[in-house]
């Protein structure tokens, strides 16, 4: 396939738009996104994920070059298969969790809190209840609070992702950038830093025109780069407040949505791809 210009940047989220909630990446939306970067576009994925999450989906999509975005934009990381690891951490941003830990604790019954370990995995103030990915060590909470951190999750396995928006409102988190997730799970990373924030600096240094940027997202996470994006696509599974910040909405994560959008760009089309 011919590669086109000008290539646009193309932010994509995760979970909810490249893969179902289960974790299936459908065959159609791996051939788009293949398809995508094939034509020359840069195709960046932009996750709650940490990088060690992201990684899996990355190899499944045959994503080995470029940018990654990960923590709700704390972490980005440059791919390269000559690495040892087959990436590198390219800026971290952290911030100081005492203060909002100190906001969160006792304010849900059976929350539990997770603190990112960068490239390792989680520090857990109690066994979650969820799979986190890497090492996850249960320390005490004021170990939790101990060093800077790239994001906290916040997450009870009874509340609703209602229940959380409403509680981030009443105890009043200040001085972070916070996301309420599909369920009960509330994230938080340091002020000012958002997937926006991040595609924003991967633009400039790919240099890629405003006008030629793309993002596609389901979740709360979702919304400063749907709104950054000269294109801001919502999946049809995204919540009402989500759609209502999009430019344009697509299908469904279950039915390939993902996979309609990405044709519409140029030199992607509609065309099929071997699965390898």
């Amino acid at each position: 396939m011919s590669r086109i210009d000008p290539a646009y940047l193309v932010g994509l989220d995760i979970d909810g738009t490249i893969v179902t909630h289960e974790g299936e990446l459908l065959a159609p939306v791996r051939a788009a996104v293949q398809r995508t970067v094939s034509a020359g576009h840069h195709v960046v994925i932009a996750t709650g994920r940490s990088v060690l999450g992201a990684l899996p989906v990355l190899g499944a999509l045959g994503l080995d070059r470029g940018y990654a975005v990960c923590s709700n934009g704390a972490v980005t990381i440059t791919l390269d298969p000559e690495l040892p690891s087959g990436y590198e951490i390219v800026e971290a941003v952290t911030f100081d969790p005492r203060p909002a830990l100190e906001l969160l604790r006792g304010s849900w019954p059976d929350a539990v809190v997770a603190v990112e370990d960068l490239g390792v995995g989680f520090k857990v103030s109690a066994p979650f209840p969820e799979d986190l990915e890497g090492v996850v060590t249960v320390v005490p909470w004021e170990e939790l609070m101990a060093e800077p951190v790239t994001r906290v999750t916040f997450h009870s396995p009874t509340g609703t992702s209602e229940d959380f928006t409403k509680l981030a409102a009443a105890i009043g988190l200040h001085g972070v950038n916070y996301a309420v997730g599909f369920s009960a799970w509330l994230d938080i990373n340091p002020e000012g830093v958002s997937k926006g924030s991040a595609l924003e600096l991967i633009r400039r240094q790919l240099r890629v025109q405003p006008m030629h940027t793309m993002t596609v997202g389901d979740q709360r996470n979702d919304i400063e780069m749907l709104r950054w994006a000269a294109r801001g696509v919502a999946m049809g599974n995204a919540p009402r407040e989500v759609k209502a910040v999009a430019d344009e909405i697509t299908g469904d994560v279950y039915d390939g949505g993902l996979a309609v959008v990405l044709a519409t760009l140029p030199g992607v089309g509609s065309g099929t791809l071997e699965a390898s």
